[in-house]
């Protein structure tokens, strides 16, 4: 069997400090690196000088991560990253910073990691790339001799051809990709958008199975949508801890109806139009008042780029605004949240939850939606308000589709769900739950290094 080897800008494998890998991903790779003996590469989150990588194996699993120079995480991580392709591939043009200095950072760490990696990849290991992080990397190992299997896996949307053509050298980062002989979509749209530039910009063709050609090299590209890690988490969510934050949920609650949002604090999940659309529903609904509240979770992330700061400031005001307009003196209508909380204990609250409140204004795929239907007591389930352009809505079309854009359309959706009868509710959450259950997380690993194994050996 070969190795896997495993590379992302950070690494969630288990350590002796954390010795519980976060997340269905982390989950699932572990699992994978475990059972093929192989290593997670990536950086340690810390800064300074770049030396040798530092390996730890745990429980079957061996990591290995380097520091980056302040600079290199300015430039690299903060800026291209996060301030240049992110924004860009979440559709947000006028928040993409173009500066050639980020461009610089990005590609010279991926040199950097290329260069300290690529003498600890053996014949016959399978190379699996993650991320926007890390595009140019199948291309650095191929300058380097590298004849391995490389695949390539993009975790978030991929933008349409005149968007993505804003970007300076755009032709160049996806020129790139080609280096790679196995490419992942999370959805069917967005491995058709990446067809549509290929073709229009590239001259490529699209043959059958996924093959594409550019001049000289063909290589594979799938739909290969991410799941959970299904058994663990609706195991946890029968588990001591579930139940413990469900019942202080429900205790909390005296009788109201609780609807539950959970993201990471970021323009992208689209938290200001939808306090906008709870706002519009708590207009139009006075009656409701005192019957329902909105708990929102939203941990901080990327807390230095001042996008990031924006956003959390314009949601400090907006809740402020809610409560203070619509409160009485023994009801709050929005518990405002920002700290996160374990996977088990989240799992009680989503199954406390009436409704859950899934509407990013653009995302790769989104789990928390995954997570709230695999959470659902099987007998009374809640409803999922999924914004349609989530990847998870491929997936799963019997949750209330709406256009987080619309307030008018968020308030709709939430009162339906709250009238929702539980013979609807159960119709439509069955489906749902079979698709969490068969198309999870290691199903995903299972497509993609099946496929991955089968390319051609690069010659």
């Amino acid at each position: 069997m070969s190795r896997l080897i495993v590379i992302s800008n950070r690494v969630s494998a288990p350590t002796a400090e954390k010795p519980s890998a976060q997340g269905g991903l982390a989950v699932a790779l572990t699992a994978a690196l475990r059972e093929a003996d192989g290593i997670w590469f990536g950086w340690s989150g810390e800064a300074g000088e770049t030396g040798a990588p530092r390996f730890e194996t745990f429980d079957g699993v061996t990591s290995a991560t380097i520091d980056l120079p302040e600079q290199d995480v300015e430039e690299y991580y903060e800026g291209y990253a996060n301030r240049t392709l992110w924004p860009l591939f979440h559709y947000r043009l006028g928040l993409t910073e173009f500066e050639r200095d980020f461009q610089g950072g990005y590609e010279r760490v991926n040199r950097v990691f290329g260069g300290i990696i690529g003498p600890y990849i053996e014949p016959d290991d399978l190379v699996w790339v993650h991320d926007y992080h890390m595009i140019p990397l199948g291309w650095v190992l191929r300058q380097q001799g590298i004849k391995n299997r490389l695949g390539f896996f993009l975790h978030i949307p991929w933008p349409p051809t005149r968007l993505l053509t804003a970007l300076p050298d755009h032709r160049r980062l996806v020129e790139a990709l080609f280096a790679y002989d196995v490419l992942g979509f999370q959805t069917e749209e967005w491995l058709e958008t990446f067809h549509d530039y290929v073709v229009r910009e590239m001259g490529g063709s699209i043959g059958d199975d996924g093959f594409i050609t550019v001049g000289g090299r063909t290589i594979r590209a799938i739909a290969c949508p991410i799941g959970i890690d299904a058994q663990e988490f609706i195991a946890g969510a029968n588990g001591d801890a579930a139940r413990a934050s469900h019942r202080r949920m429900v205790e909390s609650s005296i009788g109201r109806s609780m609807i539950v949002g959970v993201d990471r604090l970021d323009y992208s999940k689209g938290l200001e139009e939808r306090f906008n659309g709870y706002q519009r529903y708590l207009e139009s609904r006075p009656d409701a008042h005192s019957q329902v509240f909105l708990l929102q979770i939203a941990p901080p992330s990327r807390a230095t780029v001042q996008s990031y700061q924006d956003i959390r400031a314009q949601l400090d005001a907006l809740s402020g605004r809610i409560n203070g307009a619509f409160a009485d003196i023994d009801w709050v209508p929005l518990r405002y949240v920002n700290q996160g909380f374990p996977r088990d204990v989240l799992a009680g609250v989503y199954r406390a939850a009436r409704v859950g409140l899934v509407t990013p204004l653009r995302d790769g795929m989104n789990l928390v939606a995954k997570e709230y239907v695999a959470a659902q007591d099987p007998a009374d389930p809640g409803v999922l308000i999924l914004s349609r352009f989530a990847g998870a809505s491929m997936q799963l079309p019997q949750a209330l589709l709406v256009n987080p854009y619309s307030p008018d359309e968020l308030a709709d959706s939430i009162e339906r769900a709250l009238a929702m009868s539980r013979d609807e509710r159960i119709a439509r959450w069955q489906p749902m739950f079979d698709n969490v259950r068969n198309h999870d997380v290691i199903w995903w690993r299972s497509r993609f290094t099946t496929a991955l194994a089968e390319a051609p050996v690069a010659r």
